[in-house]
This record gives structure tokens, C-alpha cells and sequence, in this order.
């Protein structure tokens, strides 16, 4: 749907002006679950995923929605660990706090996890929500 895309362009330019330091930035699937499986990218690199959108009717016959876009951040622990990966979450946060967009807005951090599973990368994961407009 346009404003998923919408939304991933947007994540994708703000972090290229913002956050150069991120490398590479690309839909979410599974990719650290394959690290060693996969053509290598460039780290630290940002993966995002969309969840489920609950919609409801609007104004005019559109529809409001609301979901979660998850930031998977993707760090080497040889490049300072838990500290770097930290340090690089608040430069990503800074970035998409309040991110709008023609059809997406309202985007403020709902929930933070890690994922401690790899030895040799630290994945940190916020999740936003999102409100749409469907017109």
C-alpha cells in the first residue's frame, strides 16, 4: 500500500541525512537469523518492518489505521558493543521521532527490545507506533 511505501522512503532519506553513519537500509526478513547464510551488507544497517495495521472508517470515505513499524539496528559487537549500539539507537531515535508524512504520522516509540542470540552482531529493535490515512 503507497503509504507503506511512503513510510519506508521516508525512514530511508531522514536516516541518510541524520544518521550517515547507518550503511545500509532495507526491508526486514529475518535477516540476522541468516547472517551467515546471506550476501554480507554493510553495518551498522537499519531493517524495517511493518506490522499489522488495524483500520477503522474516517472522514469522506477513508480509512484511519494504526500499527507498529519496527527499527531492527543491526551493530558489530567489534565496533563497541552494547555502548556503540546504544549511542547509535539514540541517533536513529532522534531521527524518527515524529516522522510524518502525507499519508503516515504520529510515529513515537512504543516498545525497545534486544536481541542477544549472535555472537558476533547486537540487534536492537524499537518499535513505533504509526497512525496511516488509507484515502
Amino acid at each position: 500500500m503507497k503509504m507503506r511505501k511512503e513510510l519506508f522512503n521516508a525512514i530511508k532519506e531522514k536516516l541518510a541525512s541524520d544518521v550517515p553513519e547507518v550503511q545500509h537500509v532495507d526491508l526486514w526478513n529475518h535477516n540476522v537469523e541468516f547472517v551467515e547464510q546471506e550476501e554480507g551488507w554493510a553495518r551498522p544497517a537499519v531493517f524495517v518492518e511493518f506490522g499489522k495495521i488495524e483500520w477503522s472508517p474516517f472522514q469522506g470515505g477513508s480509512q484511519r489505521g494504526k500499527g507498529l513499524v519496527t527499527i531492527h539496528l543491526v551493530t558489530d559487537w567489534a565496533d563497541g558493543g552494547h555502548d556503540a549500539a546504544c549511542a547509535r539507537c539514540r541517533q536513529v531515535h532522534a531521527a524518527l521521532d515524529g516522522l510524518s508524512g502525507e499519508d503516515f504520522n504520529g510515529m513515537v516509540l512504543a516498545e525497545t527490545d534486544t536481541n542477544h542470540n549472535h555472537e558476533e552482531i547486537l540487534e536492537s529493535i524499537d518499535s513505533y507506533a504509526v497512525r496511516y490515512l488509507l484515502r
